[in-house]
Formats: structure tokens, sequence, C-alpha cells
């Protein structure tokens, strides 16, 4: 029992930056905007997160600079695809590289020195409880944000006037704009929204999961925070699914390396990108279900007056 509740515990943790992530990104696709930037956010928010709460002590403020530094980039990003017009492919990818390595210039005083991790939030009583206490009780704040942010995206989305006109902006944002939408402010917020989430995954990074600072932390969560996105096709329910089924593949890996599985220590290693590319292989071969929820102005640019 001790060993089960240790693997659910690692999973729930590895699991809780790929969804913050999916998440955000999952509303941005909606809107019709495709960036690739989030291992960039991502990477920026945890050593935004990391220095602030080592310079104020504070990890509140350290979890308040990570999605600032996310929404920051965000806004770059924003700025050269919406207002200027620019490439969503290209444009994704250089705020990825420029995330890596403005974090690691940021952050490189920051290597080695120990972190402060945020609370866990126990309830008396029920925190002590076996098995269950620990695996619902015992959590910091982002874990139970985690699961509250994609119950409130679910419900925006699918059940509130706003998240139909964000749909209708992805599915056809000439359409929308023919009928009076804002397309360009609602991708805007999309945007700034998904890069505000990205930059709560780094810092669930670098003050929970592993409190303290190395560069390129994420380690590729961002990219299979991308593939969540497409794995749940576009659905809010799916991407929480998947988020803790890679969160498991990640874990197992790391648990098979520790027990002397005989195996190279590079393919455990490579097992949840290799499971990724394994399930968007299976969900691209169903391709009604794909056409079905793929918002189809994904990656269009648009400009009113052309």
């Amino acid at each position: 029992m001790g060993a089960f509740e240790a693997f659910m515990l690692t999973v729930i943790a590895a699991a809780t930056p790929l969804l913050l992530a999916a998440v955000g990104e999952l509303v941005t696709e909606r809107s019709g905007v495709l960036n690739l930037g989030v291992e960039g956010m991502m990477t920026a928010g945890a050593v935004a997160a990391f220095a602030t709460a080592q310079l104020t002590a504070s990890p509140w403020l350290g979890v308040l600079a990570g999605l600032a530094a996310g929404m920051a980039l965000s806004l770059v990003f924003a700025v050269l695809v919406l207002t200027l017009a620019a490439n969503q492919v290209a444009t994704g990818l250089a705020l990825t590289l420029l995330g890596l390595g403005l974090s690691g210039l940021l952050g490189a005083g920051f290597v080695g020195l120990p972190g402060e991790r945020l609370p866990k939030l126990e309830v008396a009583g029920l925190s002590d409880l076996p098995l269950v206490g620990p695996l619902l009780f015992g959590h910091d704040a982002l874990v139970y944000a985690s699961f509250a942010l994609t119950i409130a995206v679910w419900w925006f989305l699918f059940h509130t006037r706003a998240g139909l006109v964000l749909r209708a902006v992805g599915v056809n944002h000439d359409a929308a704009h023919a009928q009076g939408l804002p397309v360009i402010a609602v991708r805007y917020g999309a945007v700034l929204f998904g890069g505000a989430l990205a930059g709560l995954a780094g810092a669930y990074l670098s003050l929970s999961y592993t409190p303290q600072w190395i560069e390129n932390m994420t380690a590729g969560r961002g990219w299979i925070a991308l593939a969540l996105v497409v794995f749940a096709t576009w659905r809010p329910g799916r991407a929480l699914a998947g988020a803790y089924l890679f969160g498991a593949v990640w874990i197992l890996g790391l648990h098979a390396q520790a027990l002397g599985v005989g195996l190279p220590s590079q393919l455990l290693s490579a097992l949840p990108y290799l499971v990724t590319i394994i399930a968007l292989v299976v969900i691209s071969r169903n391709r009604t279900l794909t056409l079905t929820n793929t918002p189809a102005s994904l990656g269009q640019p648009f400009v009113p007056d052309r």
C-alpha cells in the first residue's frame, strides 16, 4: 500500500504541469491560433517563479511571477502573429528558442540554490486518513488549481456564450468577423490565457515538483503538452485523462530505471516521448474524430482588411 501511495503521488506531481500547459494551449488552439512556444513559456515561468521566490522568500509571489512571465512571452507571440500576421509555426518555434535562451541567461546565478517550496494544503483530520488522505488532501494549491481550471475551461467552452464565440472564431474566422465578432481580441485573450497557464506549469516545476532551478528543467514537457491537445482532440476532459496517462508513463520509466530493469536507460528515458508519438499516430488514424473537433481555422492568419 505504501508503494502504491508513493507511486500515485509521483504520478499526480508529474501530470500537473502537463495538464496546466495542455489546458492553456487547448484554449489557444480552440480560437484558431497554434502556439508552438509552450516549452519556452514554461521555462520562462519556471525561472521567473524560482528567482522571485528566492529573492522574496515567498513562493506565492513566485507563482505570480511565473504566470506573468508566461503571459509576457505569449504577448510577444500574439503581437507578431495577430497584429503583424507572422507565420504561427515559425514564430512559435522562435518563441521556444527565446524562452530557453533567456531563461538560461537569467537563471545562471540561481543554479544550485535551495528553493522555496509551495506549502501543502493539508486538511485537519482528513490528510491523515490512510491512502485517501495523502492522495486527496495533501497537495499544494496548483494541483487543485489544475483540476479547477480544467472544469472551468470545459464549462466556459461548452456552456457560455463567450465560449461559443471563441469556438466560432476558431472554426471560421471570416464568418465570425462577418457576424461582427472581435476575432483579433478573442484570439489575444486566448493566447494570453494559454501563456499564463504555461507559466503556471513552469512555476509548479520549480516551486513544487523539484524546488530548484536547472537549465532546461522542462525537459520537453511543453512539447508533450502540445501533443496532449491533439491526443485529447481539443476536449478538456480528455486532456485531463491524457495528462495523467503520460504522467504515469513518465514515472514508470523512472521507476524501471531505479529497479534496474534490463533495458537501456536511454530507452526508458525516451519512453514518454515514444508513447506520445504512438498516441498521435493512433489518434490521426481516426479521421472522423480528428476532423470533428479540430478548429478549422487553426494556424491560419486573419487580417480583416485583406
